[in-house]
């Protein structure tokens, strides 16, 4: 079928019924109101108390059905996606929608709607792929009243083919500045360095431009002696990231000396990470850009043994 069959095709659904006489799930609420107003912060008045009304953009949330859907769903809706899915416009974005209100919805209200298939375009090219626009027009009643208009707006488009993906990125640098650079230039030389403070000796990492306990400026160093344990751990599966194969585990280990530091166990799959897990400082060199990037990463103890 080329494109001009395909959208002839596709604009003979317009003006045809998508739900018919479909009820709201629940009448307009108060406790449905407050959480809508709680989750956007919005505290007008007029949405709380005695004679509340619901706000105006909640007009599709009392449409929508859930997990099993709404009785009185047309079959015209249903036939065009699948259409458009033989045509290889498998995949749906929402883009847009526009409402229109005609008084205001109050608790105890019955919502009752009809949706109708209103436009579908022509194909149409954009960076996702290309497929075609297709927007319904739903009309809120209470009662025999027409309370509100929602016209909202999918794109179902094939996907555009994605370009040959590069060659394996290197390791990203990690940001260096005034107040760390001490601590990297350590690790350049393998030895892992924490700050110490001159005043009260309290350790810290990461390093910062002043203690945390006392406020004074002043520190030293002191030079971790290499042995911790798995604190906690998360197990990173998405979203991927360049030069790092998923899945892999974070871990936060705690060192000897009384710090926690981010790091990565090398050595031991994912899945075998545990907390409490004694473990063994190693530095390791990465390709980084231009030159050789070094890291702290940590090895199970007892494999190192």
């Amino acid at each position: 079928m080329d494109d001009d069959d395909l959208t002839a095709r596709l604009k003979s659904y317009e003006g045809h019924p998508a739900a018919v006489a479909a009820t709201g799930k629940d009448p307009v609420n108060v406790p449905m109101i407050r959480h809508w107003c709680e989750a956007l912060g919005d505290t007008n008045p007029a949405y709380a108390g005695p004679d509340a009304v619901a706000p105006p953009t909640m007009l599709q949330a009392w449409t929508m059905g859930g997990l099993t859907g709404h009785t009185g769903r047309a079959r015209a809706y249903d036939e065009l996606l699948a259409l458009l899915d033989e045509s290889g416009c498998t995949s749906v974005v929402a883009t847009d929608c526009e409402q229109e209100y005609l008084r205001p919805l109050r608790p105890g209200d019955e919502i009752t709607f009809d949706t109708v298939i209103e436009s579908v375009s022509a194909r149409k090219t954009t960076k996702l792929g290309t497929g075609h626009f297709v927007t319904t027009r739903t009309d809120v009643r209470v009662g025999d009243t027409l309370v509100g208009t929602h016209r909202f707006r999918i794109l179902k488009y094939a996907p555009a083919r994605q370009e040959q993906p590069p060659s394996r990125p290197t390791r990203p640098r990690p940001v260096v500045n005034r107040d760390n650079a001490g601590f990297w230039e350590g690790v350049a030389r393998h030895r892992l360095l924490i700050q110490r403070c001159t005043a009260c000796a309290a350790l810290r990492f990461p390093w910062l431009p002043g203690c945390a306990h006392c406020g004074h400026p002043d520190w030293d160093t002191v030079e971790a002696s290499g042995e911790g344990t798995v604190y906690s751990y998360v197990v990173m599966h998405h979203p991927p990231f360049p030069a790092f194969d998923p899945p892999h585990a974070v871990v936060l280990v705690q060192l000897a000396e009384g710090v926690r530091m981010i790091s990565n166990v090398v050595g031991t799959p994912y899945d075998k990470v545990r907390i409490g897990m004694p473990l063994r400082l190693e530095f390791r060199s990465y390709d980084s850009h231009d030159d050789e990037l070094v890291l702290p990463v940590f090895r199970a103890a007892e494999e190192d043994a």
